[in-house]
């Protein structure tokens, strides 16, 4: 094995295409380049991710990301040591663009292939940005997950809980939707929360009555929309500070489920004495300050870690990381197929439900 490992990394699992250049020299990266083109216009019509737009758009875009992205780090194909393609979860018709482009390369070039759990990168870019020792405790945030994850190794994890249905950012999609604002919706309803009372309304904390680390946001969106009803029953019509109470609310109530749910997390987490105790975070909610705020201070003395926004959200940075850890840990490349399912935690239940936007892992 080479001191160090020069990887391209191609993920297309939802509505993002991207292609990164990332170099691995033991326990440290370095991201030569990290190119993602986004579909948000096109599915803009439509309220959501529409499967065959995205996986249409990948296929139109995989190819010219990848020289892109070759040409910001300043290599050939001849200077990559291998590969790592998004292999799942994900929406299938984008999953096999990804794959197919990749199988492609490799098959020209001889390049090893390594097909990595999309969940999988989004859990190990803490040791990418931060270099976090193993185990640390992670909890992936998105549009199309929730969960609780122990990290133990680069192919080994632990789910303490999950949602069992709508992912927090579908959640805030929905949300954002119901009251009339734009997609996405989670910079919408924060924006529209920070001039509203998170008082105003009893919205419900789902699950916190029950023990364990699961977490649910259904419910929650629907009491969204029977205040919202109800209110335009009684006055014809919403207000602009209605709308904002409203998302104040909502963003209130998912921001005291996710930091309670994290306090059980960190409990179960750290009576496992880790050596160097760490609680990260990724994904796009991650972004919301509120949110952060709120699982800062779930903390507690633990270390805190929250990777930058452009690498918590879809890209290939991390996908390329993911394949660079597995190598590193002298794993040999395998066969593998594209997967609209894969969990992290193959030992565990399967989560139930399916969002809109993807189907859980």
């Amino acid at each position: 094995m080479k001191d160090s490992l020069t990887v391209l990394g191609i993920e297309s699992s939802c509505d993002d295409t991207a292609a990164a250049v990332v170099r691995a020299h033991g326990e440290r990266g370095a991201i030569l380049s990290s190119l993602v083109a986004g579909q948000a216009d096109l599915h803009a019509a439509f309220g959501g991710v529409v499967p065959e737009i995205a996986a249409r758009a990948h296929v139109e875009k995989i190819d010219s990301c990848v020289e892109a992205a070759l040409d910001k780090a300043g290599m050939t194909l001849g200077a990559i040591d291998a590969i790592g393609v998004t292999a799942g979860p994900g929406l299938i018709g984008g999953v096999l663009a990804g794959v197919m482009c990749a199988r492609g390369i490799a098959a020209a070039t001889g390049l090893p292939l390594i097909g990595v759990n999309h969940l999988a990168g989004h859990a190990l870019t803490p040791r990418l940005t931060h270099g976090l020792a193993f185990p640390y405790l992670m909890l992936l945030v998105s549009g199309g997950h929730c969960q609780f994850l122990m990290v133990e190794a680069a192919d080994r994890f632990q789910r303490l809980g999950g949602t069992i249905d709508d992912a927090p950012g579908e959640a805030f999609d929905k949300v954002a939707k119901l009251l009339g604002l734009p997609q996405p919706g989670g910079p919408a309803v924060e924006a529209e929360a920070r001039s509203g009372d998170a008082s105003r309304f009893g919205f419900p904390r789902p699950l916190l009555d029950r023990p364990g680390c699961d977490l649910s946001f259904s419910g929650l969106k629907t009491a969204v929309l029977r205040a919202r009803d109800a209110l335009v029953e009684q006055q014809g019509g919403l207000t602009r500070q209605d709308r904002a109470d409203l998302c104040a609310g909502f963003q209130e109530a998912v921001a005291d489920v996710l930091a309670q749910k994290s306090r059980r997390a960190l409990d179960i987490y750290m009576a496992r004495s880790p050596a160097s105790p760490a609680f990260a975070v990724a994904g796009g909610v991650a972004a919301n300050q509120t949110i952060r705020e709120r699982l800062i201070e779930a903390a507690g003395g633990v270390t805190f870690v929250a990777p930058p926004l452009s690498l918590c959200t879809d890209n290939a940075a991390m996908i390329a990381w993911a394949a660079a850890e597995r190598l590193t840990a002298g794993e040999a490349p395998a066969p593998f197929v594209a997967r609209p399912r894969w969990p992290l935690d193959e030992r565990s239940p399967a989560l139930l439900g399916s969002g809109r936007k993807g189907a859980k892992a």
